[in-house]
């Protein structure tokens, strides 16, 4: 059975160009294949949603539009308008000072990221309409959260018709219209010559790359910079059992081999035990973190002591040596402790404090039981 088809979304910002909106559907509708609008969602203010229903609903242009098209009737009420709203939760007439445009930026910010949180929907953005700021934060707010299957665009209409107040969308029988330019001057024009092109802008996926949190637009950008920060500062975190050295960047951090099995032990569980493969980044991931008794079982043990066996260049009297005294010695208490002196060397011989987070063995509190394991980006990782 083929998966249900996607519920199709229409976004826009809109102003005082509500021909926005239907040049944009004829263009959707127009594509091989078609997307057909099961829904749109208007971002405007009082005036801009006055205008969008007195031209598209009450004079009829929107359901001449899904005739002519031979497309399902789209419906504007009340439940299809975001319009933005001041601190005080006045709907604005314009967006003209600072405060009024980053209220603006939040709201709009806030609307993609629930549209975007729809399961089975897919969004078809278009950020041609209304002051420039709107479509600035609409197209900032979808690069965040728009997911792999949404769309960004731009619609462009050839001169004589962009803009015109007569035109709303090319017709499929010829009709000749007055064009009216800034110079007062007119000129007929047959809406056969009108070019409208849908153009698809190029978008950098972020949702799944970022850590973003619930907050407005310039929180979402912040946490978002210091993902991107951290994820760019870490170094590589390079271990060759043979030669006994652990590399974090170009920094030996020298480790006695108990330490240095007990670590690589940690390591080895940011992949070897993620349970998010599908996921390229870590990021703030904790999937992989164990409670220390899970790490005093036989499969850890052995698995340790096959390290530290070849740690010893593959003296296999070191291994029974290590399961002998671990089988009944490890536990709790003892692994603290190997932590607490792995962590201390790594401080002391990694100089920036930054990067410290990323490497010392860290503790993930939670109600029945502690998770341990190291935050450095799985990617990093090379164990030899």
């Amino acid at each position: 059975m083929s998966p249900a088809p996607f519920r199709e979304t229409l976004v826009f910002v809109a102003g005082s160009t509500p021909q926005i909106i239907t040049e944009t559907i004829q263009a959707l509708v127009c594509q091989t294949p078609p997307i057909i609008p099961d829904c749109i969602r208007i971002i405007t203010t009082t005036p801009g949603k006055q205008l969008i229903l007195d031209k598209l609903v009450t004079g009829g242009i929107l359901s001449a539009l899904c005739r002519e098209y031979e497309i399902p009737d789209i419906t504007l009420e009340n439940g299809n308008f975001l319009v933005l709203c001041d601190h005080q939760g006045r709907e604005v007439d314009d967006l003209w000072t600072v405060e009024e445009n980053e209220i603006a930026a939040d709201q709009i910010a806030g609307f993609l990221r629930e549209l975007a949180a729809e399961p089975g929907t897919r969004l078809h953005c278009c950020l041609s309409g209304g002051r420039k700021t709107m479509s600035y934060f609409m197209g900032l707010a979808f690069q965040l959260v728009a997911r792999q299957w949404d769309s960004l665009y731009h619609i462009m209409v050839s001169p004589d018709f962009e803009k015109n107040p007569d035109f709303f969308y090319k017709p499929r029988t010829n009709a000749v219209i007055n064009a009216r330019f800034r110079d007062g001057s007119k000129k007929t024009v047959n809406t056969d010559d009108a070019q409208i092109n849908l153009v698809p802008l190029p978008l950098i996926y972020l949702r799944d790359k970022l850590t973003l949190g619930s907050g407005g637009v310039r929180e979402m950008v912040a946490e978002g910079q210091r993902t991107i920060n951290s994820s760019s500062v870490q170094r590589a975190v390079v271990i060759n059992l043979c030669e006994r050295t652990l590399y974090i960047g170009t920094t030996l951090i020298e480790l006695k081999p108990a330490q240095l099995t007990v670590y690589t032990a940690f390591l080895r569980l940011k992949n070897g035990s993620c349970k998010l493969n599908s996921r390229d980044y870590c990021r703030e991931c904790r999937s992989c973190f164990v409670q220390l008794v899970e790490m005093t079982e036989r499969p850890f043990v052995e698995a340790m002591a096959d390290d530290y066996q070849q740690i010893y260049s593959g003296d296999p009297f070191k291994r029974e040596e290590l399961l002998g005294k671990w089988q009944s010695a490890l536990d709790n208490s003892t692994l603290r402790q190997q932590i607490s002196k792995i962590n201390k060397t790594i401080m002391e011989e990694l100089k920036d404090e930054t990067l410290h987070p990323f490497y010392l063995i860290s503790c993930n509190r939670k109600y029945g039981g502690s998770r341990y394991g190291v935050r450095v980006e799985k990617g990093k990782i090379s164990i030899s």
